[in-house]
């Protein structure tokens, strides 16, 4: 099993994880309330939590 010969500096490995980015999320458009959200999220709007576009629960 290969080991590494010498331990490689935080310096070296943090440059070579520079490239590794987040993306920003994508958002959508809730066909019953106009309200954006994140795909494949339930949202909160007016103390009704949705999701598909149909009310999933409420706040009491």
């Amino acid at each position: 099993m290969a080991h590494p010969k010498r331990k490689i500096s935080k310096q070296r490995r943090d440059k070579r994880r520079t490239h590794f980015k987040t993306e920003a999320p994508t958002f959508a458009v809730c066909p019953t309330t106009g309200e954006p959200h994140i795909y494949h999220r339930a949202h909160w709007y007016e103390g009704k939590l949705y999701y598909k576009g149909k009310v999933v629960m409420e706040k009491e």
